[in-house]
């Protein structure tokens, strides 16, 4: 007996549009079904009523017309056109039923067209007469076809009253949706202020309440910022003038080891505190650029030299940008710095027209920092260091790039090593 092979392949499930799972597409199939559901309840029940009722009218008619043709038969006379004595066509059921001495109606079809018959035991034989019932099959064929019709049309009716109604909710939900996304992307000061959450004509909803928690969760937020912001920098600025003073005591110290471990720890708190207050400004969006053209080549050169760091510096495509000079050699020497610290050499910096370049052959960055960005005070051990620095350089940068307008970002070479790419805008280029 040979063993089953299992079925390896998987059964692919069925994926809708996209667009099936907005609350618009939602509404208008619910509409529709509901009003199809309806509209075929009560097509149904008039279609039976109306059906009923021509039936009763046609079988009484022919009942009457039966009652004249026994008596034409019980005096001799003629019978009349609709009526026979034990007609062939009779239907099978009816004919049974006059022979156990019954009188019975029953709708049937005569030469094609729908007729009511009508018999009556008469001499061991059915006298049956039938009644034309094509008029009332056509006005129930008629009737049909208008309910079908004004179903029709109060369906399309419907979904477009329907559409339209829920065009504000969905309009209005898109508008906080679009709010929300700025908000995380850091955009504090956005708020949905829709009308209805604050005027007190209008009739609070859902929609206004899901819009009034995300303005005042904006505003928690924004409040709480400031307050870090507030106190970061008033920290910061406390600070500055005590370290100072540390600063010119420590050069008064005797030379020594000692002494240069101190005057180490001083410029390193003075450093910290200085980029804490330029976090707190770039924080608090008071920084702007003071804009001039210049040569990314030269300008790259005068940054590797300020940062005395071995650095190779290539340059594909040279070009002249439009940009704040001290700010942008404040990103590259942070990165450069970065690279440095974190990473292995060679350390290569390469200009491509407005896009530069810094990569290391290090360990490449971190996966928190490739998902969430640069965070202060999150950083790795440098290497061949018990710790690390204070992780304001990434941020620094990203700080200052979002102020020059250009875009800063982190990725980790396929080879190894980590890659910042800064890309800046040309003169005249529309800023995003």
């Amino acid at each position: 007996m040979s063993a089953r092979t299992p079925r390896t392949g998987t059964r692919r499930r069925l994926r809708l549009p996209s667009f099936t799972a907005t609350l618009r597409w939602k509404a208008a199939l619910f509409i529709t079904v509901m009003c199809c559901l309806l509209a075929t309840v009560l097509g149904v029940l008039v279609h039976v009523l109306v059906s009923r009722q021509s039936e009763n009218q046609a079988r009484n008619a022919a009942l009457t017309q039966l009652d004249t043709t026994v008596k034409a038969y019980t005096t001799g006379e003629p019978l009349g056109p609709n009526a026979r004595l034990d007609p062939p066509d009779l239907p099978p059921a009816l004919r049974t039923l006059t022979q156990h001495g019954q009188r019975a109606t029953q709708l049937a079809d005569h030469d094609g067209t729908p007729v009511m018959w009508a018999a009556t035991p008469a001499d061991g034989k059915a006298l049956a007469v039938h009644e034309d019932y094509t008029p009332r099959a056509a006005v129930i064929r008629g009737l049909d076809q208008a309910i079908i019709g004004s179903a029709a049309v109060a369906i399309t009716l419907t979904l477009l009253i329907g559409l339209y109604a829920t065009q504000n909710v969905t309009r209005r939900l898109d508008r906080t949706a679009h709010i929300a996304r700025r908000i995380s992307t850091g955009d504090l000061d956005a708020r949905v202020d829709d009308p209805r959450a604050h005027h007190p004509a209008y009739t609070r909803d859902e929609t206004a309440a899901v819009a009034a928690a995300l303005d005042a969760m904006a505003a928690s937020l924004q409040s709480k910022l400031h307050s870090e912001q507030r106190f970061t920098a008033d920290v910061a600025h406390e600070l500055r003038t005590p370290l100072t003073g540390l600063h010119t005591a420590a050069e008064l110290l005797p030379p020594g080891r000692p002494t240069e471990m101190v005057q180490e720890r001083v410029h390193a708190m003075r450093r910290l505190t200085e980029d804490l207050l330029e976090i707190s400004r770039l924080d608090a969006e008071v920084e702007h650029a003071e804009l001039d053209t210049h040569q990314l080549g030269p300008l790259a050169h005068r940054t590797v030299h300020t940062t005395a760091l071995p650095t190779t510096i290539h340059i594909l495509n040279d070009c002249h940008i439009e940009t704040d000079q001290r700010r942008l050699q404040r990103v590259l020497a942070n990165l450069i710095a970065n690279a440095h610290k974190h990473g292995r050499p060679p350390v290569t910096l390469t200009i491509d027209g407005p896009r530069i370049t810094i990569r290391d052959h290090g360990d490449g960055y971190p996966d928190e920092l490739l998902t969430e960005g640069p965070q202060r005070f999150r950083t790795r051990p440098q290497r061949n260091k018990a710790t690390g620095g204070h992780g304001l350089g990434l941020t620094i940068a990203q700080g200052q790039a979002r102020v020059l307008g250009a875009t800063l970002h982190f990725a980790n070479a396929p080879d190894g090593g980590a890659v910042a790419t800064l890309t800046l805008h040309p003169p005249n280029a529309d800023r995003p």
